[in-house]
């Protein structure tokens, strides 16, 4: 964020917490009033860059944080107090502040609506491996962002994870269900594998080490290198050996593609009907 820039994070939650520590890290934001009833997170408490405000109230009437006009407002509450919560700030609408969402299933026309013509929004849709810095995030703005702000998201984004942007908002969908419901398919997978190690006759702890190790370790080697999950998934393949056998299984007709298939169009759907 440039010099003097100011960030207003409305909610700070787990996600929206992980974010503000990842923010300042990054040295990302200069200044940040964080909306939150429950306090400020003890990691950002005695930072002078970090202040608090019970609502938006406290910056409109003096009472909180003076003069202070946010180049960002981080929109980081539940969907469902959306509505409830947003009416509150259409006196940030303005050409020099954009609102970022990071809330699901909200899109841009009813952010829109909330905060009346002129706002520039974003709407974003990023995963919970955002807590450890190592998130998806994928973004879209509406015709009222300017390049500097899409800039100014794409680095408060870009501190807890990889950004990608997107020019149609239906995309928002398919993205939301691969990125950002896909760390509970992994998960999944985990549970899955534990359990099928345990029918093999693996102690259950020694099962779900295995599968816990297993699992974080082939995305820490995918992460770390250039190539294709294919050739990844190749090179640990021996022809006619014990991981071709469990192979032929999970690619078979009915095996993992189909069923990922269905689970993907599930939450798509699912999502929009969200969004409605």
């Amino acid at each position: 964020m440039a010099e003097g820039g100011a960030l207003l994070l409305v909610g700070c939650g787990k996600m929206g917490g992980a974010m503000l520590d990842g923010w300042l890290a990054a040295g990302t934001a200069s200044r940040v009033v964080v909306v939150e009833p429950s306090g400020l997170p003890e990691s950002v408490r005695g930072n002078p860059a970090v202040s608090a405000a019970t609502g938006p109230a406290d910056l409109f009437s003096g009472v909180g944080p003076s003069g202070f006009v946010p180049d960002v407002v981080v929109l980081a509450v539940k969907p469902q107090v959306m509505d409830t919560v947003l009416p509150g700030y259409r006196p940030l609408v303005r050409p020099g502040t954009v609102f970022l969402s990071i809330a699901a299933g909200k899109t841009i026309g009813s952010f829109e609506a909330l905060l009346g013509g002129g706002a520039a929004v974003v709407r974003s849709m990023p995963n919970t491996p955002a807590a450890i810095g190592r998130g998806m995030t994928v973004a879209v703005g509406n015709a009222a962002v300017t390049e500097a702000q899409r800039t100014l998201c794409d680095a408060l984004l870009r501190a807890v994870g990889d950004v990608a942007w997107v020019e149609d908002e239906s995309l928002l969908d398919p993205v939301t269900a691969v990125s950002g419901s896909g760390p509970a398919y992994v998960f999944l997978m985990v549970e899955a594998m534990a359990k099928a190690g345990e029918a093999a006759g693996l102690p259950a702890e020694l099962a779900m080490r295995l599968a816990r190790a297993t699992v974080a370790g082939a995305g820490e080697l995918m992460h770390q290198s250039p190539t294709s999950a294919a050739d990844l998934r190749k090179a640990v393949t021996s022809p006619n050996g014990t991981t071709q056998a469990a192979l032929d299984v999970l690619m078979a007709g009915d095996g993992l593609q189909p069923l990922m298939d269905r689970a993907i169009a599930a939450a798509a759907r699912r999502s929009r009907e969200l969004a409605q």
